[in-house]
Formats: structure tokens, sequence, C-alpha cells
């Protein structure tokens, strides 16, 4: 199990993961959460060679909570995808928010950079205290990165790594919720105020979604657990469900000025239906 960003894989139709010794096996996605930004990906033991296996190390998990404003760290990822790199700096503060993530960050200067995404934030002991995840990128600024306390999410990775790890299935038994629906991506958001997610346009008559109470303009966020960030990506998931499979959908629904949260149970139907 590897932890990552959620945009590292966010609609990715593979993934794959490159190991120290340059060994490139395939990957699954096990669990994401947007808000939060955070993945956890998988590789199936028996797919590694021994050794690849042999040059594996876990990494030791630090307290993102005893980090000083000026401690040292050093940021580890694939900076422009030449490769790993290595770069230093300090904490520069702490709880800084973005629009990146609903939790408070860490900011360093340590440069970090597209690829850096996903890549470990380490203090001078070698343990893990952020995962770098975004920067803040304009000609009048210079040296504000951002990683996601690592002590901060720990429930929310232990939680991902916990969910069931499926494999696609066959399309003639695929589960379909029975709408159609549009993106709702991160500029949309901040230009309409609208949930980041999959934007229901239509309900099919008799489908799961209807049943469930899903309408038109609802807005769906998440799906079995798994954050949702476009159409795309939930018909993604969709390909690792069963057609009469009973799933939590979590969606926003307008109320006024405002979108309300609530979680529903949709059973899955099959496309002729």
């Amino acid at each position: 199990m590897i932890v990552t960003n959620n945009h590292v894989v966010a609609d990715a139709d593979t993934v794959s993961v490159a190991f120290i010794d340059e060994q490139v096996y395939e990957a699954k996605v096990k669990g994401t959460d947007s808000d939060s930004d955070l993945a956890i990906i998988v590789v199936d033991l028996e797919d590694l060679s021994d050794e690849t296996m042999s040059k594996i190390k876990i990494a030791t998990i630090g307290n993102s909570d005893e980090l000083k404003v000026g401690e040292q760290v050093v940021a580890i990822g694939n900076a422009l995808g030449y490769g790993q790199s290595v770069t230093t700096g300090i904490v520069s503060a702490k709880n800084r928010t973005n629009e990146t993530n609903s939790t408070p960050l860490i900011q360093t200067d340590a440069a970090i950079n597209p690829g850096n995404s996903g890549g470990a934030l380490l203090n001078m002991k070698g343990e893990v205290v952020g995962i770098n995840s975004s920067k803040m990128a304009s000609y009048d600024v210079e040296g504000m990165g951002y990683a996601i306390p690592i002590t901060e999410v720990g429930s929310i990775i232990d939680s991902l790594m916990s969910r069931e790890t499926r494999e696609k299935v066959a399309e003639e038994e695929r589960g379909y919720l029975g709408i159609a629906c549009q993106t709702i991506n991160e500029d949309a958001s901040m230009m309409y105020g609208l949930p980041v997610g999959a934007l229901v346009t239509e309900v099919s008559e008799d489908s799961g979604a209807k049943k469930a109470g899903i309408k038109k303009n609802y807005i769906i966020t998440k799906f079995d657990g798994q954050s949702v960030n476009s159409a795309e990506g939930l018909v993604g998931m969709l390909e690792y469900y069963k057609a009469g499979e009973t799933v939590q959908v979590v969606v926003m629904y307008p109320d006024d000025d405002e979108y309300k949260e609530k979680t529903v149970a949709v059973t899955l139907g099959k496309r002729s239906e």
C-alpha cells in the first residue's frame, strides 16, 4: 500500500509504480478522498520480484504536530518527471489553508514542483511528517510549497487502507446508477460556487438512483466512500461494481441559496433496465 495524492490518480485509466530498482508494476486505486487530497494505491505482493522486495523500505512516520516553524525539512519526489529528486528547506508556517485541501497544511520553502505530489516531507530524523501536495505559483511568489500534515490525516489514511480492493467487473454484469451527469471541476466550483463532483443532469425512471431519491441538479461527491471529482471518474468507479449491489452515495442537493449534504443507499441496476 502506498499513500499519494488524490489529484495524482484522479481520472487515471491506469496506474503504475516505478520502484527504486527501476522496475515498473501495475497498481490499483484502493481508495481516494478529494477533501484531504489523499489516495491509497496498491501493488499485489505476488507481482513483485524478490529483487524489488529487497529494495523496499517502509517509511517511519513522524509526528507533524511536533514540527516547529524554522525546523529543517526535506521534500522527496519526481519533480517534472525527471526521476527522484530531493530538495530542502524549513517549515515556514503551520495551519495554512488553500483551495486544494480542507486540511490545514504545512507551508515550506523546500522546492515543491509538479511531480513532487504524493512524495514525502521528512524531518531531520528521516521521519515522514507530511505529504507534498501543492505550491503557490506566480511571478510574485517564491518558495511557497504545501504539504499535508501526516498526523492530521492518520485516520483518513487508515480508513482508505481498510477499503476492499476490487477487480473490474465484466460489462454484462456491471452495475449502473441510471443517471446522466457532467463534471463540476475546481474551476467551475470556484466560478459558480458549486461543490466539486458529478452534476446529475438526468435521472432514468425506475433506476436505482431514482428509487434512492437522487434528483436532477444533485451533485454526487462520494461513491462507496470514494471521492468523486468528475463524471468520468464516477463512470470509472462503476466498472468495479456488479448490478444488484447496494452502495452508499453522498450527494449535495440545492436548498435555497446553499448546498446541503446527505447520504443515500443506491441499489445498482443493469444497463438493460
